[in-house]
């Protein structure tokens, strides 16, 4: 009988295991900082402070607009087109909107120098400040937004392009400043305006500061959609999360 159960067994093999899949290995998610929290705060309180300056400053141009660009004598581009201030409400607000640009003028011009002080202070304009070779490597990042450069950007917390336009950004927010005060008190303050060229030049460098700010807005929300939700959320929580699992 054992002999039988031997024959058996060695007929029928071994025993049948399920061959198992290999486990992935997950790793935990790294958290990298990216903005601190006073860089955080002055972004966002600039939001609304920007929104209000712009929409009042609009209200008070309405008054007396006369800029407006001309080729051979032909109006190519008015600023602006009566419907565009019918639509947007802008028609007889002078009084609303000096009372509101003067009140948020203050906070802009506190929010700013606050920033500008953490920026010097803690050394956070070191990665801010353009360098030597910047104006090289921003060229590369435009290479490489338009798709004709297939070699990756070098990490780092802001590209040269965006060195550039973030520290252009600062000093159209001083000068914007300054060419507000210039028009504001140009009596008072004579030789600030005179170093803007007069009352008139000061006005116009005001009013071209908000169209570039207007500009920039819009360019760094299609950066930021395209940068994605890791990039958004940097701004928002101080911290980038990079997944990596190896399998």
């Amino acid at each position: 009988m054992p002999l039988v159960v031997g024959w058996a067994e060695a007929l029928r093999g071994p025993p049948y295991k399920t061959p198992r899949r290999p486990v992935p290995e997950y790793r935990m998610p790294k958290f990298t900082p990216k903005h601190p929290l006073l860089i955080r705060i002055t972004h966002w309180i600039n939001v609304p402070v920007l929104s209000v300056m712009v929409w009042s400053g609009l209200l008070i141009y309405w008054a007396y607009d006369p800029y407006q660009i001309q080729i051979a004598g032909v109006v190519v581009v008015r600023f602006f087109p009566q419907w565009f201030y019918g639509a947007l409400d802008l028609e007889y607000g002078l009084a609303t909107g000096m009372a509101y640009h003067f009140a948020f003028a203050w906070l802009f011009t506190i929010n700013g120098l606050v920033y500008v002080t953490y920026l010097l202070r803690f050394g956070e304009w070191r990665v801010l400040v353009p360098k030597r070779r910047s104006f090289r490597e921003a060229w590369h990042v435009v290479l490489h937004d338009l798709r004709l450069r297939k070699q990756p950007l070098p990490p780092a917390k802001f590209n040269a392009a965006q060195r550039f336009a973030y520290t252009g950004v600062i000093l159209m927010a001083a000068e914007s400043v300054l060419t507000g005060l210039a028009i504001w008190k140009p009596t008072q303050l004579w030789w600030l305006a005179a170093a803007f060229g007069g009352y008139q030049t000061a006005r116009l460098l005001h009013f071209a500061l908000m169209i570039g700010f207007v500009l920039f807005v819009v360019i760094h929300l299609a950066q930021v959609a395209k940068a994605g939700w890791n990039n958004f959320r940097a701004m928002v929580a101080g911290y980038e999360i990079f997944k990596s699992n190896k399998e």
